[in-house]
Formats: C-alpha cells, sequence, structure tokens
C-alpha cells in the first residue's frame, strides 16, 4: 500500500504551505502535482482519492493545501488566482528540491485552471490533465455573481462557497477578471488530456469544449458520464485516477 508522508514548503505570499506526498510501495513511475478546486484543499475527495489511487499505479504524487485552507498558514482571503499559480510553482519547486520533479501537472476545478497558466513555466512537466475545470478563471464569479457589484465598489464582501461564508475582496475579482488562459492552451506544447462530465452542473460541460478546442495535438478528451462536479460518488475519483495514470505512462519519467 502506498504511504502518505506530511511535508511543508515556503509559498510565494512567504506562507508556509501544507502538504501530502503519496508515495508509492514499490517502484515509481513519475511524479506528479495535484492543484485542488477553489477551496477544497488537499483532504477532499477528489485530491486525495485521485492521488492515492495514482500512487497504487506506482505513481509519486504531491497534493498541498493552498493559503488559509486546511492546515496551510495565511488567510485565504489574501490570495487570488495569481497567488494559487505562485504556489503551485512553489510546489513543484519543492519537489524538485525533493528529487522529485514533476513529470504530471493534474488539476480539479479550479485547479484546473492553474495547470493551465503554470505548465510553461515548469519545464520538466510532461503532460497536464484537467478534470472538470473552467476555461477561464473568471468562470468562479458565478458562485457569487450577485455580489460582484458590491466587492468591486466597496473592496469586499462575505460570500457563500461551497457553505462556508468567506470574505472575497476586490484584488480577487479583479485577478480572475483580467486572468485569460487561452495564449497559455495554446502554447502548452505539451500532450493535454481534459476531462469533463457532461453532467457537471457546477463548470459546464462548455468549458471543456472550449478547452479542447483551444488546445493544439496531442490532446485527448474523456467524457465523465454520471460524475459530479465534486467527484465524490462511489468510484469517481478511482475511475478519473485510472484514466489519467494510463495515458500519462508514456510521459511519466521515473
Amino acid at each position: 500500500m502506498p504511504t502518505s508522508q506530511k511535508v511543508s514548503f515556503a509559498g510565494s505570499t512567504g506562507a508556509l504551505l501544507a502538504g501530502i506526498l503519496d508515495i508509492p510501495d514499490g517502484p515509481v513511475r513519475g511524479w506528479g502535482l495535484f492543484s485542488h478546486g477553489l477551496t477544497l484543499g488537499k483532504d477532499s475527495p477528489a485530491a486525495s482519492r485521485i492521488c492515492k489511487a495514482l500512487a497504487e499505479q506506482g505513481v509519486g504524487m504531491l497534493r498541498f493545501d493552498n493559503l488559509g485552507l486546511g492546515d496551510s498558514a495565511g488567510d485565504w482571503s489574501d490570495g487570488s488566482f495569481s497567488v494559487k499559480v505562485a504556489d503551485t510553482i512553489k510546489a513543484a519547486e519543492f519537489l524538485r528540491s525533493q528529487d522529485k520533479p514533476a513529470s504530471l501537472l493534474i488539476g480539479h476545478s479550479f485547479g484546473g485552471a492553474a495547470v493551465l497558466a503554470t505548465a510553461r513555466e515548469l519545464p520538466e512537466v510532461a503532460a497536464i490533465a484537467t478534470v472538470a475545470a473552467p476555461f477561464q478563471p473568471r468562470h468562479v464569479e458565478h458562485m457569487f455573481d450577485a455580489e460582484v457589484d458590491t466587492i468591486l465598489s466597496t473592496g469586499s464582501a462575505e460570500v457563500d462557497l461551497g457553505g462556508r461564508r468567506r470574505e472575497v475582496r476586490r484584488h480577487f475579482v479583479e485577478d480572475v477578471e483580467q486572468a485569460d488562459l487561452r495564449d497559455c492552451i495554446r502554447t502548452l506544447h505539451r500532450p493535454l488530456m481534459v476531462l469533463h462530465s457532461p453532467t457537471d452542473n457546477t463548470v459546464g460541460i462548455d468549458n471543456a469544449s472550449e478547452i479542447f478546442q483551444t488546445a493544439r495535438h496531442p490532446r485527448s478528451f474523456v467524457s465523465l458520464e454520471g460524475a459530479e462536479h465534486l467527484l465524490t460518488g462511489k468510484g469517481q475519483a478511482a475511475r478519473v485516477a485510472r484514466i489519467i495514470g494510463a495515458w500519462a505512462e508514456q510521459y511519466l519519467k521515473g
């Protein structure tokens, strides 16, 4: 059975970020890095189940809590999409410092947008997979669209995100509105797999279509029939891991 090891590293803001290395029991085919959704964290079902299942296939994985989430220090409201991208780069640098360079980037939901923005900054990455990812970071505004004007005019507002009240500040909204992933996707120059459920009610399937159409070959699309956005249903995350593990085999560097 794979083992899980707690690790930590300094993020882009200087805050200490908490992570878990899911380490295969046996030969390591390669290492990967997982980026979680907006407020989900490293221990969310999608993150933990996908990473553990990949470790069972011989792919070591790092998953970590973004700023102010889970076991990481800092205030979530100080973060932004740009901070998430910068912290993903810091996580990859940590793996590199441990002689475990990431061959594979996986991003779920908002984390999928982050890995698309991050990949070209990481020459060691050989393949990227997105799961239920938005085409543009500003898609996240639909979760609090009634408060966007208030946030922009007053500087912040408390909003409901995933059942918890969190402060969203002006810089977060301005940051996602300015971010544009089209050039990042077009110039990946790495294999891309886009996985998405046609019945995803949080991030619609049209996002997957736009990512796929913008990307250049080699690119793949997998329809996750029956899955919901958070992949909490029985076997959903494990299925994603099996698909990614098989596809990524030719790109992994042990």
